[in-house]
């Protein structure tokens, strides 16, 4: 499952043909969802199927991502287009797993649950001051990791204690 952009990949519909995301995202504005197959075109081999699920934004994440991709154009020198303000309301996920397999509910609580692994694993990160091991052997690199590691183990619990707001306000 990866989040994808709404430009960043040659997407087809089940005969082969190019397929209009942005054309989709307005289409479900009023219903906020979108779940279905998907191929996604590869240079040399057959196309790759896919499961497409969109979700719409709240209003206040939508006026967060608005203002990241203007800052972003601008930051960039380039004009922002119509298009990419209007995909910045949706979250917008590929994934391989069948409907059967993961229903769209669940899709969108794995995502949420990854992404919030991943801001946890950053801050760790930051908090200890994680980088890549030095050199390439493995017998350097597995003791630096875990003694990293266990550094965090320590002050995991700790960390909350220094934070802007605990942990139990974040959560409301």
């Amino acid at each position: 499952m990866i989040r994808a952009g709404w430009k960043n990949a040659r997407w087809l519909d089940a005969k082969g043909l190019p397929f209009d995301l942005m054309a989709q995202l307005r289409a479900a504005k009023a219903h906020g969802l979108i779940h279905r197959r998907i191929w996604i075109k590869r240079k040399d081999r057959a196309p790759l199927a896919m499961r497409l699920v969109a979700v719409k934004k709240s209003a206040g994440a939508v006026a967060a991502s608005r203002r990241k991709a203007r800052r972003d154009a601008q930051d960039e020198n380039r004009a922002i287009s119509k298009e990419t303000l209007e995909a910045a309301d949706w979250v917008i996920l590929v994934t391989s797993l069948a409907r059967d397999e993961l229903s769209t509910k669940d899709v969108l609580a794995l995502y949420r649950l990854r992404w919030r692994i991943e801001l946890g694993f950053k801050r760790l990160k930051s908090l200890i001051g994680l980088k890549t091991p030095p050199g390439t052997d493995p017998r350097s690199a597995k003791p630096y990791l875990l003694a990293h590691l266990l550094i965090i183990l320590l002050l995991e619990p700790l960390a909350s204690d220094f934070e802007d707001s605990p942990r139990w306000m974040q959560a409301a």
